[in-house]
């Protein structure tokens, strides 16, 4: 079995970004929800075994931006951000989000 983290920053403030909500699902079953905590991260994840598959993490970073104040277009340019991912051995995989209102960029950390 492989385990999951992952960390939220927001590139508008440069700071990690606490209380986004978020989905981890296998199709359209949901494995997990939670909310990244005050350092940007979601340590329960890792508690997920997870097996080889394909997966998908949603954080829903519209609402996370409107809570902090950000005025954003109606509908939000991004509203739910999916990222959807392959583990192919056990191993543990790191899936960093790096957001702003207008775009996002993810890797493979570790």
């Amino acid at each position: 079995m492989s385990s999951l983290s992952t960390h939220v920053l927001d590139t508008v403030s440069g700071k990690p970004a606490a209380g986004v909500s978020l989905r981890l699902l296998q199709g359209e079953q949901v494995l997990f929800e939670g909310q990244t905590n005050s350092d940007g991260r979601c340590p329960e994840l890792r508690d997920v075994a997870l097996p080889k598959g394909t997966y998908c993490l949603e954080f829903r970073i519209g609402d996370y931006f409107r809570k902090g104040g950000q005025v954003l277009s109606d509908p939000p340019f991004l509203d739910v951000v999916p990222i959807v991912f392959g583990l192919a051995a056990e191993t543990h995989a790191h899936v960093p989000l790096l957001a702003a209102p207008f775009g996002y960029s993810t890797y493979r950390g570790s």
